[in-house]
């Protein structure tokens, strides 16, 4: 059986882990350094057990703890690892700086979760309001290989699939492209514009336009004008007047060169923020 350790276990991202990889057919070992998170894994009805336990015959190992920690913990527990375990990150910036052990017989895989998407066959309320995923909710998944053989790809894959299930699609994609998808896409671009377009709903409010309705009117407005941008409407396209606005608006809000953010440059300063 496959004999899986996950560090962090009791964790926000480790608790959610934990939990889908409870029924799964592996052989589980949890480690949990807070008193906390150790009760929270209790109502799974796992117990955890200590490092060295865990990590004595685990083929894989999954790093559910901060970015800013994992070159830290990994270098404590480099000698640990069992040889030719696969280490399995949840994000890129780690294995992007380049702070996951050099040890050359360790494979390191990388997993993140697309979240849920805006436009879904969902039905069931529960999966409706899993807006992060693991629960109810179908995500897509991407992964990535950053070092070892290739034949550890299919089995890590799978690991991942469970831990974030309900997956309906997992794609592959290098280390330095996930970058580009976080931070760069999902961070950097998407979450910055969405974080502008919640305080220009707060402005117009503070401006005398009723809370409710700006509410109703921008979401209702979001989700028409991402069905138009992301091809959900085919042959249906924005108006001559709100294209216009757009080109008008994007001189006033947006540097012309903001595009570098996805330059490599740019996405390792931003992950070296993030992971020191």
């Amino acid at each position: 059986m496959t004999r899986v350790a996950i560090i962090g276990a009791g964790g926000k991202m480790g608790y959610r882990v934990s939990s889908n990889l409870k029924d799964a057919h592996y052989d589980v070992s949890h480690v949990e350094v807070s008193e906390a998170g150790r009760e929270r894994l209790k109502e799974l009805g796992i117990t955890c057990v200590d490092t060295d336990t865990a990590l004595a015959d685990a083929d894989f190992v999954i790093l559910t703890i901060p970015d800013n920690m994992i070159e830290k913990v990994t270098k404590q527990l480099v000698d640990k690892f069992k040889k030719g375990a696969t280490l399995i990150a949840l994000d890129a910036a780690a294995p992007f700086a380049g702070h996951l052990p050099a040890r050359k017989d360790l494979t390191i895989f990388v997993a993140h979760p697309c979240h849920p998407p805006i436009f879904n066959d969902e039905t069931d309320l529960e999966a409706k309001r899993d807006y992060f995923g693991g629960i109810k909710a179908k995500q897509a998944i991407v992964c990535a290989l950053l070092r070892g053989d290739e034949k550890n790809y299919a089995v890590a894959e799978d690991v991942a699939k469970r831990m974030y299930a309900p997956v309906m699609r997992s794609h592959r994609a290098t280390v330095e492209q996930m970058a580009m998808l976080e931070p760069a896409l999902s961070e950097t671009v998407c979450a910055t514009c969405l974080t502008v377009i919640r305080e220009a709903t707060d402005e117009a409010v503070k401006r005398g336009v009723p809370a409710e309705a700006a509410r109703d009117f921008i979401l209702g407005h979001l989700n028409v004008e991402l069905a138009i941008l992301f091809d959900q409407l085919p042959g249906v396209r924005m108006s001559d007047a709100a294209n216009k606005a757009v080109e008008e608006a994007k001189k006033k809000i947006f540097a012309p060169d903001w595009r570098k953010v996805f330059d490599r440059e740019e996405i390792a300063a931003n992950i070296q923020a993030i992971t020191s």
